[in-house]
């Protein structure tokens, strides 16, 4: 394991609706500093964001369907195209969580393709939110049945705006599920390093959070780095 290995597993989560644009930019450049994976962005922020980023190695993501995925279909088809206009590499959608606790997999299956399809023709990775917490463990297996066979990049746990985040269980249930090409990404509630070593190991190759300078600073850490730390202004929404 070297520090890049867990830093790139790290989509540094800038989604509190009480982020200032001052906040924003401080979470940009924290991204930037911790090399991580991408900067999940409030999507009004998404252009100024992928202008700060082009270039960088880090990616500029953003959210479709966010928080409770019951947006119509077509309004999260609209949120794709607009986000691969304004530069976002990695869209992360919520499944409409309504539909799927009342069975209407046809439904959830046309949502979902609904923001794949314009995300891979333009070649941009989508990661869909299942928010487990809300769901019986059958529905998350059907889900990632669905995500496979549309080919989603990934199968993600949560917001981190319900009741509860990821849990060890349900990443493990989702990368038994999911088919090899479908990775996890676990969000929420990922707090300390050794959270995410135990989400590494039960199979998530992405962690959403807002932890990111705790989690790195603990890495380098451990792996006898000097720190990156440095003031600015400490983010939540993860």
């Amino acid at each position: 394991m070297n520090y890049h290995d867990i830093s790139r597993m790290i989509d540094h989560a800038l989604l509190s609706p009480r982020l200032t644009a001052a906040d924003l930019d401080a979470g940009i450049d924290l991204a930037l500093r911790y090399e991580v994976a991408s900067a999940c962005i409030m999507p009004y922020a998404l252009r100024h964001c992928a202008e700060r980023l082009s270039g960088t190695g880090v990616k500029a993501s953003t959210t479709i369907g966010f928080p409770h995925g019951s947006q119509p279909t077509s309004v999260k088809q609209f949120e794709a195209e607009h986000a691969i206009a304004n530069g976002c590499e990695e869209l992360d959608m919520v499944v409409n969580i309504s539909q799927v606790l009342s069975g209407a997999w046809d439904a959830v299956r046309t949502d979902i393709q609904a923001v794949i399809a314009p995300a891979h023709a333009a070649g941009r990775k989508v990661k869909v939110i299942f928010e487990t917490c809300d769901l019986l463990n059958d529905h998350k297996r059907r889900l990632c049945d669905i995500c496979g066979e549309l080919n989603a990049d990934w199968v993600k746990t949560s917001t981190g705006f319900s009741t509860q985040g990821a849990t060890l269980a349900d990443v493990q249930l989702m990368r038994a599920c999911s088919p090899p090409h479908v990775q996890v990404k676990a969000a929420g509630g990922v707090r300390t390093f050794d959270d995410l070593l135990a989400f590494r190991t039960a199979g998530a190759t992405r962690i959403g959070t807002s932890k990111t300078r705790e989690l790195l600073e603990a890495c380098r850490t451990r792996l006898s780095l000097p720190p990156l730390s440095a003031s600015g202004v400490s983010t939540t929404g993860y």
